[in-house]
């Protein structure tokens, strides 16, 4: 797989993810607005807004995120001068009192209305919300690398916005680094553990059990004894666990099964689809009561179960 492919397959995969939280909505805004977006000053007051992405799926994706949250917003496309000519996708929205209420509550603007380098902590109080946050960051101005030394960046206007996504991919355990160039800022990851940890932390699961299977089969070659890595098989059978569960979750919710479950069965299925990362003690510890991991894992293999009945 190209770099370019594994890049537009991250992609893919988080920008068909629809957040079900308000606040997520909010989150993932705010970070695409603050990797690709500007603001233009048009006088008497008046401004305007502009996401630049550069594929069709994350355009649709921030359309579809600004039109949940109630704000009108225009698609238009032009081609890059420079490189290989790409189409590029831009994201119009007109500065009236709603869209400019909804980016403050985003953290785009404070409270004067004016535009922030970075939002405030608030955005990314929640779990969910930092991995929102991480997905909106990559969907506006991510790519990844899967050559000899694999990498992963996220471009921001400045350092305080690099810095930032640093904090809140450390809150999720994951280490970024932050390199400031002439006329921007990245925040990267170097290695396959941290990329992986950013790329579960955001939501990309497929795409992560992919790279798994393919280091497997260079493992094999290079050095068969490594199969035996407990940890490995663990990492892989957690993620294909997970997300078997929330595909499970999902199809519950659209048939309308999901209402008439018992209520544990029913706690169980809506702490996995509103927190899809987290492993199963931390789910467990969210149950009211909480619950053993040994409990939960039981709930969710009848929710496994279910979904496919």
């Amino acid at each position: 797989m190209s770099a370019a492919s594994l890049a537009e397959s991250v992609r893919a995969e988080l920008a068909a993810i629809d957040p079900v939280r308000r606040c997520d909505r909010l989150a993932e805004i705010s970070a695409l607005f603050h990797t690709a977006g500007s603001v233009h000053l048009r006088g008497r007051g008046a401004v305007s807004f502009h996401l630049d992405l550069a594929e069709s799926a994350v355009a649709r994706r921030g359309f579809a995120l600004l039109q949940r949250l109630g704000v009108h917003a225009e698609v238009r496309t032009y081609t890059r001068r420079a490189f290989e000519r790409a189409t590029r996708y831009q994201l119009h929205l007109e500065g009236d009192e709603h869209s400019l209420a909804v980016l403050e509550q985003a953290g785009v603007l404070d409270r004067e209305r004016r535009p922030l380098d970075r939002p405030p902590g608030r955005v990314v109080a929640r779990p969910c919300c930092r991995g929102a946050y991480l997905r909106g960051a990559f969907l506006g101005a991510g790519s990844l690398s899967a050559r000899r030394s694999p990498h992963l960046e996220v471009r921001t206007p400045g350092p305080a916005g690099a810095s930032f996504l640093r904090s809140v991919a450390s809150v999720a355990e994951v280490r970024l680094r932050v390199l400031e160039r002439a006329s921007h800022a990245v925040a990267y990851a170097k290695g396959w553990e941290e990329i992986e940890g950013y790329l579960v932390a955001a939501g990309a699961i497929d795409v992560v059990l992919a790279l798994e299977e393919r280091s497997v089969v260079a493992e094999m070659r290079a050095e068969a004894n490594r199969l035996a890595n407990a940890d490995h098989a663990n990492l892989v059978r957690t993620a294909r666990a997970a997300q078997e569960q929330l595909r499970a979750a999902r199809a519950l919710r659209s048939s309308g099964a999901l209402e008439s479950l018992p209520e544990r069965l029913r706690e169980a299925a809506e702490l996995r689809l509103a927190h899809p990362e987290l492993p199963l003690r931390e789910l467990a510890a969210r149950a009211s009561p909480p619950a053993t991991k040994a409990g939960m894992q039981r709930r969710l293999a009848r929710i496994v179960e279910l979904g496919r009945e």
